[in-house]
């Protein structure tokens, strides 16, 4: 008992950080992985004025744009549980076999929802590290600390591009507006892609500011393109016809700004 109450006090400005952002604390950083709730309590009454502690121990208000950046981090891993939630339904009728390869889009069907479930996952995985990013600027925190921290934001928009090329190819073209939706797992892929664009525009302070590394924005910049697209293909892919803004009135394709 008294061991588990000084892991706790150690561990406290980091669980106080991310208690903020709403997340599970026991993965939000690599530094407390593998703690289960048996470990601390969740509430610490730390932050019961108004503020709250960052990663590497500084305090700071919680309407602070570090809490804002992570605040929009963790609702973005919300959204994307919830597109997973409806993915996996429309998927129901699949095999698991029927999806095998991972790094090609099937034609768009219930095999295309299944597709998309790992990469869903994944992305909320790599939201922990961009949290834990976040929460450790860079301007203030230790060499120890930021080495413990950081996500390879050109490696992974990569990737995204790779998917990105590989549902688009299975779309028609698109030179007008769409409405989101299409669908439950279209519109919630719609609204994780809104989310992450607020998220990124959240970074984007910190980044100028040198508190947050520019790959965290890289990222995040590039997951919004692979919601876009997802929701396009998972509203084929249930049977859903897309709601075009129509020739008429012919404009930008997404609208993004």
């Amino acid at each position: 008992r008294h061991k588990w109450t000084r892991v706790t006090m150690c561990m406290r400005p980091a669980l106080s950080s991310l208690a903020r952002s709403g997340q599970r604390l026991s993965a939000a950083t690599p530094a407390l992985r593998g703690f289960t709730r048996t470990g601390f309590t969740v509430y610490t009454r730390t932050g019961d004025k108004g503020k709250s502690s960052l990663f590497n121990g500084e305090r700071r208000r919680k309407d602070d744009v570090v809490f804002d950046a992570l605040g929009a981090v963790d609702e973005l891993s919300a959204a994307i549980g919830l597109a997973r939630a409806h993915c996996e339904e429309g998927a129901a009728g699949c095999a698991k076999e029927e999806a095998v390869e991972a790094s090609v889009a099937p034609a768009p069907g219930p095999a295309g929802l299944r597709w998309l479930l790992p990469q869903l996952e994944g992305a909320q995985r790599l939201l922990l590290d961009v949290g834990s990013a976040i929460a450790t600027p860079q301007t203030s925190s230790s060499e120890k600390h930021l080495q413990r921290v950081g996500i390879d934001g050109a490696a992974e928009a990569s990737v995204l591009e790779a998917r990105i090329d590989t549902m688009d190819a299975q779309l028609p073209p698109l030179t007008v507006f769409i409405l989101p939706g299409g669908g439950a797992p279209a519109a919630a892929l719609h609204m994780s892609r809104a989310v992450c664009r607020r998220s990124e525009r959240c970074v984007v302070p910190l980044v100028e500011a040198g508190d947050c590394p520019a790959e965290v924005g890289v990222y995040l910049n590039r997951l919004s393109d692979y919601f876009f697209v997802a929701a396009r293909y998972a509203a084929a892919s249930a049977g859903h016809a897309e709601e075009r803004r129509g020739d008429d009135k012919a404009g930008p394709a997404t609208g993004r700004v």
